[in-house]
């Protein structure tokens, strides 16, 4: 009896141990494979982001560091989220979403182009203005890539002349201190927010106009009722909401409703050194133009 006792004993040691020994087994295998379908799973996000997207991510830790993603770039080019369209690589009337803004709303130029929607929205605001004693008029909208390129080329080569009076290829040899000088009032072609056909600059391209008489009004009456149509002032002065980027501009209007989506995929893809094909490109980096500039707005505007 204490025999058959002894070995019922040692064969239940055995199995318990075994069936332990097979559990941790078990467990270490499950460990790989997790690893290995964890890093199967990354390939694959990352295989499935559509050819000719600028986003990439490198590793888990890249993805929880990321600001709020804004949706997977497009595979075609006249939708938001493609690098066409935010650089502004097109023109207006290839766009199915882009038209000519009403004459009568302008300076007098026929062939200002905005996103309809903008248009839309900047028709009910402008007849409100109206209404209130108020004219809003556009002066400058969309600009293209190769249009912006032609103004900051101009700039960067001395043939125009800074806030009227400075020769930048003269004065900033450095190609930095030149294009920091330029980036007062002048996107970089490629950077400008006049790409997206949301923004807008009204009535008179000096701050001074809006700081008395009919100017002030239209100011006030824009700061008073502007949101309610969904534009707002993404140059505002500099402070410690907005440290960074170009000079305050009290005539620059956009229309956030598509271009705080449009500055969200900026911050999600878009980097300094993807700026290029022009003069000055290379200084992109150094002065971290997307950062400072592209991303220095009102906040307000992010909206």
């Amino acid at each position: 009896m204490n025999v058959f006792i002894a070995l019922i004993s040692a064969l239940c040691l055995l199995i318990f141990y075994g069936c332990s020994g097979l559990a941790q087994e078990q467990s270490e295998v499950s460990d790989e494979e997790a690893t290995t379908v964890m890093n199967a799973s990354l390939r694959a996000d990352q295989d499935s982001v559509p050819e000719g997207t600028i986003a990439s991510f490198d590793s888990p830790s890249s993805l929880k560091s990321s600001p709020p993603v804004a949706p997977v770039t497009a595979t075609n080019w006249t939708d938001l989220y493609h690098p066409r369209y935010l650089t502004g690589k097109f023109t207006a009337k290839d766009h199915p979403d882009f038209q000519v803004v009403p004459k009568a709303w302008t300076d007098g130029d026929g062939t200002y182009y905005l996103h309809a929607r903008t248009i839309e929205a900047f028709g009910e605001m402008r007849n409100a203005a109206l209404n209130d004693g108020v004219r809003l008029t556009i002066v400058s909208a969309f600009r293209n890539f190769d249009r912006q390129k032609a103004i900051w080329e101009a700039k960067w080569e001395g043939r125009r002349v800074l806030e009227g009076k400075i020769n930048a290829a003269l004065a900033y040899p450095d190609p930095a201190d030149r294009a920091r000088a330029i980036l007062r009032y002048s996107s970089m072609p490629g950077t400008s927010r006049h790409h997206w056909g949301t923004d807008l600059d009204l009535n008179r391209l000096t701050n001074s106009y809006y700081e008395s008489g009919q100017g002030l009004k239209v100011y006030e009456w824009l700061n008073e009722n502007a949101a309610e149509y969904g534009f707002c002032q993404p140059y505002t002065a500099k402070g410690t909401q907005r440290p960074n980027g170009y000079e305050e501009e009290k005539w620059h209007w956009s229309f956030t409703p598509i271009s705080s989506m449009l500055t969200a995929y900026a911050e999600a893809n878009l980097r300094d050194t993807m700026i290029s094909g022009f003069a000055g490109a290379k200084s992109a980096p150094q002065i971290e133009v997307v950062e400072n500039y592209v991303l220095g707005i009102n906040p307000e505007c992010r909206k």
